[in-house]
């Protein structure tokens, strides 16, 4: 081994996977890599040809192995589970028989279910430590809506996450993790000791949309990590909210820190757990909440335009099944949009079945499609409608796409809808005008949304979170969690404050 350019292996599987989602997510919905050269297509500080970027490629010899990345959905068949984590012990137990590995990178979302598991990525780092052993150093660096459980943070030296939601830094996230780990297993593969590491659980469970760091107090906490950082031997704190729709023990929101000294790692651990239990009754939503209803009523009547409504509840972004039909009814019954008097945009809706018939009936063609309510029966399920296709697109990452515009009998209705052939979640201009549709082009837009992602915020005049139901609802107690610890913030009105006696160390050997 060299202690100036390590050997650093490449692995992990990345999905937020909903436990209460009717959907299961298979093989088809995720992005397969293999090998060196692919994975490191991945990531774009490698290809963007900036300094850090380059410094950090010649760093090391990176071995890539398996990556798999998907959309949001339910959870993962095992049978798909088993084979990835087959070829990725196999590939990791061939590279460490070539030469030693100093390090792995393990590249995962932090919030996997797979069918009869708890803690998908605790059995996946565990097994993988049965193959390289205990003296390869192991980094990850994860989405914040994770989960760190007892197991993971056992099979991890070093651990972040990102510091933003909406997530502007996830790239940002990855590149400092990998810093680390490269100069970490560089480091110990000269003889230093590895760092030390705490881990503080706070048992709240939030969604995304109670956390953002675009409102209080989530903004002023997510700030004031880079700080704690900056102390003498901690190299790096993280804050994990924890992911809210898997009824898992592992899911609650976690701090871990990790550097050079013990005694202050584990200060800076306990102090920002002991910050956000101190702001334990402050989360709130992002936006001004309602029943769909309400938020319809709220966007006919207003002067604001776009009026943009999140059907929170079906968010694919968090697993949702991306093709609940409780606010395409609402839109589709309001008689001032029915009426054409205010036009409305839903996007979007998976149902290959009506996407091909779109496709068949072509741009300018009139017939009945059904949509919706195949994959999640949450009422009123499939939706019967008289529609003239707008727009096609063939080639998308969403697979087929159609914009309808719904009629009522041969006159045109305010409503256009959009429905896809593959789950997906439209957050960028160009999804939209892929098929000639403008993100401020409608009075109202609906959006399978939880808070609003950059483009939409930018292009929303005014913003509602509608309290929708589906996988993904954001009334978490609705949901009937049975097997999250408890007590637990919102299922309980109190929890004890964190205690230097419940923190799980590691490291420094």
């Amino acid at each position: 081994m060299t202690t100036t350019r390590p050997r650093i292996g490449l692995a992990g599987i990345a999905i937020e996977s909903s436990t209460f989602t009717p959907y299961r997510s298979s093989e088809k919905d995720f992005e397969v890599r293999r090998g060196t050269e692919e994975m490191l297509q991945r990531f774009p500080f490698f290809q963007d040809g900036s300094a850090t970027g380059t410094a950090l490629r010649e760093a090391a010899d990176y071995v890539g192995v398996l990556h798999a990345r998907a959309l949001p959905g339910g959870q993962l068949l095992a049978p798909t589970y088993d084979a990835w984590k087959a070829e990725i012990l196999e590939g990791l137990a061939a590279a460490h028989a070539e030469a030693p590995l100093d390090g792995l990178f393990f590249d995962i979302h932090g919030a996997m279910s797979v069918e009869g598991m708890d803690d998908a990525e605790g059995d996946l780092i565990t097994a993988i430590r049965g193959v390289i052993g205990p003296d390869v150093v192991v980094g990850t660096a994860m989405d914040l809506h994770g989960n760190v459980s007892e197991a993971l943070f056992a099979g991890c030296d070093i651990l972040t996450c990102y510091r933003h939601a909406p997530h502007i830094d996830a790239w940002e996230t990855r590149e400092r993790g990998l810093r680390d780990l490269v100069e970490t297993a560089a480091a110990v593969a000269g003889g230093a000791p590895r760092p030390y590491k705490a881990l503080v659980h706070v048992p709240i469970l939030l969604p995304g949309e109670k956390t953002s760091t675009r409102i209080e107090p989530a903004k002023t906490i997510y700030a004031g990590i880079p700080a704690l950082t900056e102390r003498e031997g901690v190299t790096d704190v993280s804050y994990w909210i924890g992911f809210a729709w898997a009824d898992q023990p592992r899911c609650k929101a976690a701090i871990v820190a990790f550097g050079s000294d013990a005694q202050a790692v584990e200060d800076a651990a306990l102090e920002l757990a002991t910050t956000v239990w101190e702001a334990r009754h402050d989360f709130e939503f992002v936006a001004p909440t309602g029943t769909f209803a309400a938020c319809l009523d709220e966007a006919v009547a207003s002067e604001a335009r776009p009026f943009w409504i999140s059907d929170s509840g079906d968010n694919p972004g968090a697993g949702g099944a991306d093709d609940t039909t409780y606010a395409l009814a609402e839109l589709v019954a309001r008689e001032e949009i029915r009426r054409n008097e205010v036009s409305a945009l839903m996007v979007s809706l998976v149902d290959p079945a009506a996407t091909d018939i779109a496709h068949e009936l072509g741009v300018g063609g009139r017939g009945e499609v059904e949509i919706g309510g195949h994959i999640d029966a949450t009422a009123p399920g499939p939706q019967q409608l008289r529609v003239e296709v707008a727009a096609l697109d063939e080639d998308t990452p969403t697979g087929r796409s159609a914009a309808l515009r719904v009629l009522d009998g041969d006159a045109p209705t305010g409503l256009t809808v959009v429905i896809t052939a593959r789950r997906s979640q439209w957050h960028s201009r160009g999804m939209y005008e892929r098929l000639g549709l403008s993100m401020t082009g409608f009075d109202i837009v609906t959006v399978k949304m939880g808070y609003l992602e950059p483009d939409q915020y930018e292009a929303a005049a005014d913003w509602r979170l509608a309290l929708t139901p589906g996988g993904v609802d954001q009334d978490l107690v609705r949901l009937g969690h049975s097997r999250i610890d408890r007590p637990m913030i919102p299922f309980d009105p109190e929890i004890p404050a964190p205690a230097r006696e419940e923190i799980l160390r590691g490291g420094g050997a």
